[in-house]
């Protein structure tokens, strides 16, 4: 499994951090992360451009530029500065545990220098086989406990708790990018386990695509298709905020792409106008409390 989803995520951040004086998130670990495969992936988006603008005319530095700009990075970089916002508030009103689900060549672990927060990683087995390898291979130290599972599976939630999170403890769980891949009834079951073991006060963050997507939700789409991999979930109106109701969270907060562009954009678009981004229209951004009232492993 070559994980070119999880890697181009990291391609776009260690490009933004590389390649501009201020950034909508400063990761300084993913170009290491990468290593060697940072060239050969933007050579390969370079010879792209075609797929990504075919009208496009310029140099292929240019054209690099304007498909992380334009396509890959604002999703990826929208999503993870909105979480680690939330994850930072959450702290400071005693969070001790910070779940990475389908965690990829997420660098938090090795950026990460609180020592009293525990964090965990789960992704399938051979993805984090490979991110360990690359750790080591960088020299970078992570601080996390890997959790190898198939989120697909139920049996996640016993290798958590295996792996030390304590369900009474209050806690903190990113899903970025997981609802657009999961099928509707597959989300909510995620959902619904994870509401069993986190206690009140706990909360989750994620973003999802809506039904009305726009063109870099379709671009996206096409390149997960390409990549071996289907997104599947969208959502109307109020469908979402009824399901996580239904699984014990209430919606602390939810911002459009208008309001993520403002909070998240706008000092770097400030600063590098030549290269202004936005975050992508049709996707919403969640961060959601659980329940009062309602005990883990209910």
């Amino acid at each position: 499994m070559d994980h070119l989803t999880a890697k181009v995520s990291c391609f776009a951040r260690a490009y933004h951090y590389r390649n501009n004086p201020a950034h909508v998130f400063a990761d300084n670990a993913a170009e290491a992360l990468l290593g060697t495969e940072y060239d050969q992936i933007a050579r390969s988006m370079s010879q792209g451009i075609g797929f990504f603008m075919p009208d496009f005319h310029g140099s292929a530095e240019e054209g690099l530029r304007l498909i992380v700009d334009r396509q890959l990075a604002p999703s990826v970089l929208g999503r993870s500065a909105f979480c680690e916002k939330a994850l930072k508030n959450e702290k400071r009103i005693g969070c001790r545990q910070y779940v990475i689900f389908a965690s990829g060549y997420d660098t938090f672990s090795i950026r990460n220098k609180d020592a009293s927060l525990a964090v965990f990683e789960l992704d399938l087995p051979e993805m984090l086989a490979d991110k360990k390898t690359r750790i080591e291979r960088a020299g970078l130290e992570a601080s996390a406990v890997y959790v190898p599972c198939d989120l697909s599976e139920a049996l996640w939630k016993d290798r958590l708790m295996e792996s030390g999170f304590i369900s009474g403890r209050k806690s903190f769980a990113g899903l970025l990018g997981i609802s657009y891949y999961l099928s509707k009834g597959a989300f909510k079951s995620l959902l619904e386990t994870l509401g069993g073991i986190m206690c009140e006060g706990s909360s989750i963050c994620f973003d999802y695509p809506s039904t009305d997507g726009g063109r870099e939700t379709r671009t996206n789409q096409a390149l997960a298709l390409g990549a071996g991999e289907q997104m599947k979930g969208q959502y109307a109106g109020a469908e979402l905020e009824n399901l996580l109701e239904e699984c014990g969270f209430l919606v602390y907060e939810k911002l459009d792409h208008h309001e993520m562009t403002r909070r998240f954009f706008s000092d770097y678009n400030s600063c590098c106008p030549a290269h202004s981004m936005e975050a992508p229209k049709g996707v919403y951004y969640v961060h959601a409390v659980r329940k009062p009232g309602c005990a883990p492993g209910r």
